[in-house]
């Protein structure tokens, strides 16, 4: 089985929408993804993702079922300068947490148990292992059962912040590293496969991070949206 995950086009987050750019980055992405087989689509209840999803589903032949568990990764944290998402950490703030760094302990710090985010992660995991269950795999420890083997493609449109929870528990690595590690720009695809190389066992591989090929065939730059400024001097980019 495989599954892309998109994230949404260049955001306006204050309107849950996309921006100019965004819309534009979505037709790139439609172009790509008209020549994907997808067996099954889903998509996040946020609008920003909805309307990437709109121009490709019609050139897929296909439509998205909206999933709850889809939506960006909801619990506010107050970290050091101000409330704010749970992974926006500066790095010496997040590297310094005990755990940050451990799979099964990584939510172990006051800020992110005050903000109830290992209920959030919980619920998320749930909810995915289910819907891999469901499509014929079964988390067993680190490994997953294949119940049903499949060479089905599964399309995800969603968020960065949610697309590195969904890996985590796939790859069984911790998301702040993927956070910050990584980086999936706007209408990006990463896809991961599963490989069963003794009958019944199987565990997910990345055959691709954050693929934006589909905007350098339209002549574009990805955009900046999930980064911070290369350099501490570039005044136009972003800092916070």
């Amino acid at each position: 089985m495989k599954i892309l995950i998109v994230r949404h086009g260049d955001p306006d987050y204050a309107n849950d929408a996309l921006t100019e750019l965004g819309w534009k980055e979505a037709e790139a992405l439609s172009e790509r993804m008209k020549n994907v087989k997808a067996d099954e689509c889903y998509v996040s209840p946020l609008n920003r993702a909805k309307e990437t999803a709109s121009l490709s589903l019609p050139k897929m032949n296909m439509q998205a079922e909206e999933l709850k568990w889809l939506r960006e990764f909801a619990p506010k944290v107050q970290r050091p300068e101000k409330m704010g998402v749970a992974w926006d950490w500066v790095p010496s703030d997040w590297t310094s947490m005990p755990y940050a760094f451990d799979f099964d302990r990584w939510t172990e710090f006051p800020a992110l148990e005050d903000a109830h985010v290992r209920e959030e992660v919980e619920w998320i995991y749930s909810e995915f292992d289910a819907f891999l269950e469901k499509h014929g795999y079964k988390k067993e420890g680190k490994l997953f059962k294949a119940i049903r083997p499949n060479n089905d493609t599964i399309v995800f449109f969603c968020h960065f912040g949610l697309e590195c929870i969904l890996l985590s528990y796939l790859l069984n690595l911790p998301p702040f590293v993927l956070w910050h590690s990584t980086i999936a720009a706007p209408t990006s695809i990463t896809t991961v496969a599963t490989e069963e190389r003794r009958e019944g066992i199987a565990q997910f591989r990345m055959l691709s991070f954050g693929d934006t090929s589909h905007l350098y065939a339209a002549g574009m730059e990805p955009a900046f949206s999930g980064r911070f400024r290369e350099c501490y001097t570039n005044e136009d980019e972003r800092k916070d």
